[in-house]
């Protein structure tokens, strides 16, 4: 007996449904990855964005990422975690992230070789802090004088030996390794004549103490500026603090900065660091009601400061952006 031939596509076709329905119930469950996202203090700019990154990745790319934040003593500490594995994705200054990656100064001997760039986010000014009626204006009135650079083996100390040597003051100097809040009283004790520090601004530490005694930044020229790029420190940028921003500041102060950055582990899926930068971006707004320093943070120039070579998935971001990727950036 000849059976129809309506009747074996009938049965075909019922055996490919089953079939396909038990792949759906039977397949492996593909888990969102598990993105630590380290960033600083409780009391700073990373944690604030960091948390709110983190809940527009959690909401927006829930299907590939599961995220989650740290506290965390900030750029040092959280190189040191991604170099670890602890962290995935990190806040860092850009100059810290290019002393992990190269294993110089307070990484030598455990560099973060795997460390990729994500994006340039916003700058963190370095201020040298003087009081108002010092008569210091320029760095190279520090000849001789008291200054503390930051304490030992922190990123600010580091900062202020490369821009002091490269004004030639280095060796005219009175190091002291403070921090900004001992050197803070300091300065107003008149234990020492210029202070350090690395923040965005206005730093909160800088208008507490301005609110006593009336303070104003030293000027860092241009010349300065180009030996330190010049020497392949390219995370180094100039920065203009307007006047006023401080009590006693009554003219601008042209100085420098290095960058907030983003940073990842070069394991991490390409797909992962691409929706990380898609979301970001593309709700850019929604970020920026996390911290007044988002503002700052612009798709245009979120490479301008990258020291160290980009995540394949970020350049895939930035290439569909129509973004040109430098050739040192790549990795």
């Amino acid at each position: 007996m000849k059976v129809k031939v309506p009747i074996i596509v009938g049965v075909v076709i019922v055996l490919l449904v089953v079939g396909i329905a038990a792949y759906m119930l039977w397949r492996p469950e593909v888990k969102p990855y598990t993105l630590n996202i380290w960033t600083g203090g409780t009391g700073g700019v990373y944690y604030p964005l960091g948390v709110k990154l983190s809940e527009m990745l959690n909401k927006y790319a829930g299907n590939v990422i599961s995220s989650s934040v740290s506290t965390s003593g900030a750029s040092v500490a959280n190189m040191r975690a991604l170099g670890a594995g602890d962290a995935q994705l990190v806040f860092v200054q850009n100059d810290i992230a290019y002393y992990a990656y190269k294993g110089i100064y307070m990484f030598e001997g455990s560099r973060v070789e795997l460390a990729r760039g994500v994006a340039v986010l916003y700058p963190e000014v370095i201020q040298i802090v003087v009081r108002a009626d010092s008569g210091i204006k320029s760095i190279y009135d520090l000849a001789g004088k008291r200054v503390a650079i930051g304490a030992v083996g922190s990123g600010t100390a580091v900062e202020a030996e490369l821009i002091l040597r490269a004004a030639g003051v280095w060796d005219k100097i009175a190091v002291q390794n403070l921090d900004f809040a001992a050197a803070a009283d300091s300065l107003k004790l008149g234990l020492v004549d210029a202070a350090f520090v690395v923040a965005g601004i206005p730093t909160s530490a800088v208008l507490s103490l301005a609110a006593t005694v009336p303070v104003s930044l030293v000027e860092v020229p241009d010349e300065v500026l180009n030996t330190l790029v010049g020497q392949g420190y390219r995370f180094f940028t100039r920065y203009t603090v307007p006047a006023g921003t401080y009590t006693g500041m009554t003219s601008d102060t042209r100085t420098l900065a290095v960058m907030a950055m983003l940073a990842v582990r070069a394991d991490v899926p390409d797909d992962v660091v691409y929706h990380v930068l898609k979301v970001m971006f593309e709700r850019i707004d929604e970020l920026r009601e996390a911290h007044a320093r988002a503002k700052d943070i612009d798709l245009k120039k979120a490479l301008e400061g990258m020291p160290i070579p980009l995540h394949p998935g970020a350049i895939r971001f930035y290439q569909e952006k129509g973004i040109t990727i430098p050739s040192e950036l790549r990795p």
